[in-house]
């Protein structure tokens, strides 16, 4: 009789199969079953992105037009971004002792970032002067868009990120200062890329940080971005508004539907066609 073996030579043709070929065939072996609110709950990660996104918009369009002042912009960022630290130093200091150094290392940072910002303000201002808004305007989408795409939505787990955290947040840097260059005063270009480092490089990680704490520190943070976003495009426009409205409902609650509903179409089979794998015995065995 045929045997499964290489290495004897038998009488039948290497592409011989008997009868029990597929005896040891298995179906949807590595299929998850998804619980629909613990997905809308990690579908929150995109939302708050995508809020954050739209609130950056919106900040810009309040300055181009006048109806916001550099100061407040500086002001109130500056300030949350002075809580946000003094949130996340008292709760690192109880677990690494010698963060004391990397405290005051931080603080030489951003004065020097500070000041080294308030130096360029006025040639961002005036790089991009012989480029068409038109071409800003789609250049900037583009920018947003891959931030969007690249962006780290993981919180705790982070071996599986196929691109690097910086693609992201230099997409959105780069856009920035797209934006900034269509602004005409050096406090605006100043106040616009003070707040897009701390919005893009400093919020996330206080995002992913409230993540990881607790389920309704998250939901309330969703909660205010949208809120927020909601409310300053109805100052810009009703019909965008609507539209991002729309837009975080169906990836908050549609999508995660959506997800648990498709699972009923997969058809992955395991069988004895498969590439070995080894099984290797962990060090202290």
């Amino acid at each position: 009789p045929w045997r499964k073996l290489l290495w004897i030579k038998q009488d039948y043709p290497d592409d011989h199969v008997d009868d029990t070929f597929l005896d040891e065939l298995q179906k949807n072996v590595n299929v998850r079953a998804y619980d629909y609110w613990t997905v809308v709950m990690e579908s929150t990660v995109i939302s708050q992105h995508i809020s954050s996104i739209v609130i950056f918009i919106a900040v810009f369009i309040d300055l181009f037009w006048g109806r916001l002042s550099a100061q407040n912009l500086i002001i109130s960022g500056t300030v949350l971004t002075i809580i946000g630290y003094i949130f996340w130093d008292k709760s690192i200091s109880k677990t690494d002792p010698a963060y004391e150094y990397k405290r005051w290392k931080t603080a030489k940072g951003a004065v020097l970032f500070f000041v080294t910002l308030l130096g360029l303000s006025p040639i961002l201002k005036t790089l991009t002067k012989d480029t068409s808004s038109d071409t800003i305007w789609a250049l900037t989408v583009i920018l947003f868009l891959a931030n969007m795409l690249f962006h780290d939505y993981g919180s705790e787990n982070r071996t599986n990120i196929k691109f690097p955290g910086s693609l992201s947040t230099n997409a959105a840097i780069f856009a920035s200062v797209l934006l900034a260059s269509r602004l005409e005063v050096n406090s605006h270009v100043f106040g616009l890329m003070l707040f897009a480092v701390e919005w893009f490089a400093l919020f996330p990680i206080f995002r992913r940080y409230t993540k990881s704490l607790s389920a309704k520190f998250n939901v309330a943070l969703t909660c205010i971005l949208f809120i927020l976003a909601t409310t300053l495009f109805l100052y810009i426009s009703n019909v965008i508004a609507i539209i991002y409205v729309l837009g975080i409902i169906f990836i908050t609650f549609a999508c995660p539907y959506w997800l648990i509903w498709i699972q009923k179409y997969k058809n992955e089979i395991h069988g004895p066609w498969d590439e070995a794998r080894p099984k290797l015995q962990p060090p202290n065995e």
